[in-house]
């Protein structure tokens, strides 16, 4: 498998090049500002309309605004906000944060704009059914323009991006995820596989109802879960208040300035910090990649800019608020750049030269810190734990230090734990930095363990609930988006055939071979750097008229011309 990572790696060197976030970024900034700042509309009228206030239910589409709101939402706030946020940090360090922060702020305009050009050019065939996305705005505003067969090519063109959205970050990292934090929760009783079966079933029984069932199941897992996570979160900021300045102190610091290796944490530059906070960010509240239009488009209505003011509200909801305080939890609680939990002692270990690199070979696993078992309610257990060393090496230039991590995997159980470590690669022989052995704690399991090492327990059973509700209701909306990809392509004959394979993914990504966060980051980034690839130009070409229609409405608006719902 390493080989198929390290192809992964080098697409997503192209795909996500620095060039490429500066120009999402700035597409953000440009309808930030052409639209003379959506969000403020977003978050006054946008709730005004959520709230129901200009329902019709003549108007043409499938669900209401909320229904619509909260599928959209359910694919977004999911384990992005628990898993992703964690993945940017641990890599990125604190000034991530901020640069999540930049990327909600401008992907309310962003999100906005591609909701508002999906409404433009949705299909309304089939009004209780209507169909629409990047793809159908490619197909028939080309159309418009007298390049029909080209616009056909380009909406087919972001279905194959879609599809490989949808089956990576959509479906398989949160499938991942649920799989880890289960089986840590149960101290490996509960196999991965066994929870991809059972997300699996889950998972059929709500898509085969179609988009009003998942509207339905949406509208009511929504509010739910956001409310538990957000309470738990909350006692988290509320024991550790005298913190949080100092915590947001340290997200703004270190979005400008790099990171010395601390613990856990092996350092990062300021250009880092903006790279994990800019691809996670857009993970999380898929600004600008072109799904969230796919679920708003099947909303009723027959004012366009309406639903996509509604839109606006979900970078705010997922990354201002939700990503916000899952960072907080991390950071105050020191998860991030935790101490060892345990120490080799007087005696470390010391790498020595064998055919495949350095190697610190096989090592007895000591005993737990008092502290790290306080955390853990116990000793070490033998659920596919992954343990971290770390060294002295070659200065490396996304972390600005010379400090390396070193994986280690247990070999078998009993009184005396042995840990196999991995040989590395080095000029001369590498030394370790503390001596220290850590647990690897990859996506939402870090999260977890930031809620334990709050109050023990809370994070192991909090992140539990909370992974299945929030996967449970990401898989079956983007299970939607990427049905709609099939029915642009090939029609509603495969719609069948698709579901059962996407229930199959499921079962797939909890197989063992991903590992670490770094992996888990290349298969999620590749899906969502296509897709930005390939929406990105869309909303540009079709930026002036979205923007028209968008000040047409406010106009109207602002002259009292809607009804409002009694």
């Amino acid at each position: 498998m390493a080989d198929f990572f390290e192809i992964l790696d080098a697409i997503n060197g192209v795909v996500w090049a620095d060039a490429v976030l500066y120009l999402v970024l700035g597409v953000g900034v440009l309808f930030t500002l052409w639209s003379g700042f959506s969000q403020y509309r977003a978050l006054t009228h946008g709730v005004a309309v959520v709230r129901g206030v200009y329902d019709d239910d003549h108007d043409p589409g499938a669900i209401s605004h909320f229904q619509a709101l909260s599928a959209a939402l359910s694919a977004t706030v999911g384990l992005g906000n628990i898993g992703g946020v964690a993945v940017a940090i641990a890599l990125g360090g604190p000034g991530a944060v901020f640069w999540m922060w930049m990327i909600g702020l401008a992907g309310m305009a962003l999100k906005l704009t591609e909701v508002g050009q999906a409404m433009l050019f949705r299909n309304t065939d089939d009004p209780d059914n209507p169909h629409g996305g990047p793809m159908w705005v490619a197909k028939k505003g080309m159309e418009d323009l007298g390049y029909g067969a080209a616009g056909k090519l380009v909406g087919g063109l972001f279905c194959l991006t879609l599809m490989v959205s949808t089956i990576t970050g959509g479906n398989m990292f949160q499938a991942w995820n649920v799989g880890i934090v289960t089986r840590n929760a149960t101290g490996g009783a509960v196999p991965t596989v066994v929870t991809g079966m059972l997300l699996a079933m889950i998972v059929g029984a709500v898509i085969l109802g179609g988009i009003q069932r998942i509207g339905a199941v949406a509208g009511r897992l929504v509010p739910f879960m956001c409310a538990l996570y957000l309470l738990a979160a909350g006692y988290v900021l509320v024991t550790h208040i005298t913190a949080v300045p100092a915590a947001l102190g340290l997200i703004v610091s270190h979005a400008f300035s790099a990171v010395d290796a601390q613990g856990a944490f092996v350092g990062g530059t300021a250009g880092y910090a903006f790279l994990w906070g800019m691809k996670r960010a857009l993970f999380s509240s898929e600004a600008g990649q072109g799904s969230a239009p796919i679920a708003h488009a099947a909303a009723k209505t027959n004012e366009p800019v309406r639903e996509a003011v509604v839109a606006g509200l979900e970078p705010f909801i997922d990354t201002l608020v939700v990503c916000t305080i899952t960072s907080l939890v991390i950071l105050l609680t020191g998860a991030w750049n935790r101490a060892p939990e345990a120490n080799f002692g007087e005696a470390p270990p010391v790498f020595t030269q064998t055919v495949d690199g350095w190697s610190l070979g096989v090592t007895s696993l000591p005993e737990r810190t008092a502290e790290a078992a306080r955390v853990a309610r116990g000793d070490f257990d033998v659920g596919g734990q992954v343990f971290v060393v770390v060294r002295h090496g070659a200065m490396q230039e996304d972390t600005g230090t010379d400090v390396h991590r070193v994986m280690g995997r247990i070999e078998q159980g009993g009184q005396d734990l042995q840990v196999v470590w991995e040989p590395v690669d080095s000029a001369s022989a590498p030394v370790l930095v503390d001596g220290g052995v850590h647990v690897e704690y990859p996506g939402a399991a870090l999260t977890s363990h930031a809620f334990d090492r709050a109050l023990p327990g809370l994070g192991t059973w909090l992140v539990l609930i909370a992974s299945w509700l929030f996967a449970i209701s990401t898989m079956i909306s983007w299970s939607y988006y990427g049905e709609q990809g099939i029915v642009y392509l090939f029609g509603k004959g495969l719609v069948l055939p698709y579901r059962g394979v996407y229930c199959l993914c499921i079962v797939v990504a909890t197989l063992p071979f991903i590992e670490t966060d770094a992996q888990l980051d290349a298969l999620t980034s590749l899906g969502t750097g296509v897709m930005l690839w390939a929406n990105i130009p869309i909303m540009l070409m079709f930026g002036p008229r979205m923007m028209k229609a968008y000040h047409d409405y406010m106009r109207r608006l602002d002259a009292g011309e809607f009804e409002r719902a009694s």
